[in-house]
């Protein structure tokens, strides 16, 4: 049924109080939404202790409490007008935002969904004075230096919206989340989260008064892992690894979670620019994209990520919430994020035991190893050091392993085994197997060697036995380690594999008949406006006509690939994001085939000196404590953990 024809009405200028709703509708979507608001306000106030009073979830009362600087009794009343604020007074200011709020819409928008009321005192002051929202009435009042906003039976003018409203218990807890994202990246601010007069949460400030920039930047990282651990709880800081990168204008701080502390939803991504709590497409893409090679299926990574940038290069007013923005250079922010994690998680959990224990040994120490692969930037997680084992009979100490030369990627292609023969009777070996045997053994110059190390040192262990063909046992200073033997081999192979792709320059294969297919107007204005970055990738794609583009070059190692199906999600990843993950991953792929055919095989029995070179290859490996579909490689068993298994001490 068609909806009835409106007779034509005049063209007029809506009401305030119209405007103010319409406003509110942008702003306001429920009590979280009016936390959020007030505790930016306090933190551009300079408070370093925030408290939020709440009844029936923030319905029936939201009230903010900072010790701020406080608004001086002459600006109460303009704080309550549309569009008036103090942080931004022109274009050039707006364009280079540094504070929470700036849009001036908050405190009007609330009040015209709710009973507000202001109190506050600067240090000027004799005494605080209070500002009714409804009746402008300013009277003097009790109050230390500071500002307490109350808002009262939000939505009371809008039943409509009250009705949309959730439980008393799920609004507490969206406003919890909200001032959760605030306390993650101000750990010098104190928060403390009161409903129906009971305290819910509380975290108290953290304290940074270095003199030197040095020391403060030192602080600042430890009271924030405080922060986390607080926030998050200790098992978030046990699972994850330090994050700290800069290229160019980003800078890339925080911890990324372990592929074992994965979860089924994204729950714990918490990202933040220049302080800001963010949803945005770019660092959630590439915080991914750094998981694709250790997180296996759907699982979810956990991270905390902090991304500085020059305010000129983000437009943060681009949503009324402030929860969105916008990057001049979103591949520049891309590549950063993910160089970042990806140089974070690049270091074994092994290779970190390691250097603890050198240290507590007093052993030599040289050399750096971890550089995650990164292109441009530095990381202090990537330049871990590494033992010098002079002297090192590598021949001896390791088992055969696999290798894999580049330029045999196309063999991956053939559908049989060279012999002939069925992989399978091939327990060490497959259709890749004479490639895949000769390279590897020819530059392990950081390995460390069984005579000159003492075994107490290695992380991993001692060999002591193999089970059944699968798993190698090892014996640590902690207690039994248990390796699945394929699987770490398959990572060692694979890392090596894309050490020797990455330092060659990706080149192209022309294609001997271009392959066509029909392009939507964005393909083709990417194809055409960045044909220079699909140049850098190995592909040339050209235009046959407005809607038609023509796949003319491909990288080699991906020549008997779908070239179509690989420019599409070029394409669209170079429309939004950093499109060199698309050949990167099409490439891993790739190369993760050949290091499982590669890798030794299940049942294949070691020798002591094979087991041991294994496990001292994990400790030199990135990545190593996931295979290449993401499954672990090893697990620690403790003494305790032994012990309780049989009662011991009880």
């Amino acid at each position: 049924m068609y909806p009835a024809t409106q007779p034509p009405r005049a063209i007029r200028e809506l009401p305030d109080e119209l405007i103010s709703q319409i406003a509110a509708g942008e702003v306001v979507e429920r009590p979280a939404s009016v936390v959020r608001e007030l505790v930016d306000n306090a933190l551009d106030a300079g408070a370093t202790q925030i408290t939020l009073r709440l009844l029936a979830g923030g319905v029936r009362l939201i009230s903010v409490e900072d010790n701020g600087l406080g608004i001086p009794a002459n600006e109460l009343p303009v704080a309550l007008k549309r569009h008036a604020t103090s942080k931004i007074t022109s274009l050039t200011e707006l364009e280079s935002v540094g504070t929470m709020g700036f849009r001036g819409e908050a405190l009007a928008a609330i009040q015209s969904v709710s009973e507000l009321s202001v109190l506050s005192r600067t240090a000027a002051q004799d005494s605080a004075m209070l500002l009714d929202g409804r009746s402008g009435e300013l009277q003097p009042a009790a109050r230390a230096q500071g500002t307490t906003v109350e808002v009262k039976e939000l939505f009371y003018s809008t039943p409509a919206r009250r009705k949309f409203l959730k439980t008393d218990n799920t609004e507490l807890a969206h406003c919890v989340e909200a001032v959760r994202r605030h306390a993650l990246t101000r750990p010098e601010v104190g928060f403390a989260i009161w409903h129906e007069g009971k305290l819910v949460e509380q975290w108290r400030a953290q304290t940074i008064d270095a003199a030197s920039d040095e020391d403060r930047n030192t602080q600042y990282q430890r009271s924030l892992d405080r922060r986390l651990a607080d926030v998050l709880g200790d098992d978030f800081l046990d699972n994850s690894v330090a994050v700290h990168y800069q290229s160019g204008n980003v800078t890339v701080v925080g911890r990324a979670g372990i592929p074992d502390a994965s979860r089924s939803r994204a729950d714990h991504q918490f990202a933040y620019v220049n302080g800001r709590y963010v949803r945005d497409k770019v660092i959630t893409h590439a915080a991914r994209s750094a998981y694709e090679d250790v997180l296996h299926g759907h699982r979810q990574p956990i991270y905390a990520l902090y991304v500085e940038i020059e305010p000129t290069r983000v437009d943060v007013n681009v949503h009324p919430t402030k929860i969105e923005v916008r990057f001049r250079d979103g591949r520049e922010v891309h590549q950063a994020v993910r160089h970042a994690v990806e140089n974070a998680l690049a270091v074994p959990r092994a290779n970190m035991l390691m250097a603890s224990a050198l240290q507590n040994h007093e052993l030599p120490m040289t050399g750096t190893f971890g550089s995650g692969g990164a292109a441009s930037g530095t990381s202090t997680l990537g330049a871990t050091a590494s033992p010098a084992w002079p002297n090192a009979n590598w021949q001896q100490a390791t088992m055969p392993l696999a290798g894999t030369r580049v330029a045999d990627v196309g063999a991956l292609w053939q559908s049989t085994p060279r012999s002939g023969l069925p992989a399978e009777e091939h327990p060490t070996q497959s259709f890749a197997t004479d490639a895949v045997f000769n390279a590897l053994s020819a530059n392990h110059t950081s390995a460390p060697s069984l005579q000159d190390a003492a075994p107490e040192t290695w992380p991993l262990g001692k060999a002591i036995a193999q089970l059944h063909g699968v798993y190698i046992l090892a014996e640590n200073t902690q207690g039994l380690v248990l390796v699945d033997m394929h699987a770490a081999h398959e990572r060692i192979v694979y890392e090596q594999l894309k050490t020797q792709i990455d330092t060659q320059r990706i080149s192209s294969q022309p294609l001997l008949i271009p392959a066509t297919f029909p392009a939507i107007a964005q393909e083709v204005a990417t194809a055409e406006a960045c044909a220079d970055a699909l140049q850098e990738l190995g592909l040339e794609i050209s235009t046959l006509s407005s809607k038609t583009l023509a796949v003319r070059a491909v990288p080699s190692t991906l020549a008997q690939g779908d070239a179509v199906a690989l420019a599409r999600s070029v394409l669209a990843e170079l429309s939004q994001h950093d499109a060199s993950t698309v050949v990167q991953r099409a490439r891993n792929e790739l190369l993760a085939t050949m290091a499982c055919h590669g890798a030794v095989r299940a049942n294949r029995k070691l020798t002591i000196d094979e087991m041991n070179g294994l496990l001292r290859q994990m400790e030199v490996t990135e990545r190593s404590d996931q295979c290449n579909h993401g499954r672990p490689t090893w697990r620690q068993l403790s003494m305790r953990e032994l012990d309780a298994l049989f009662l011991r001490g009880r």
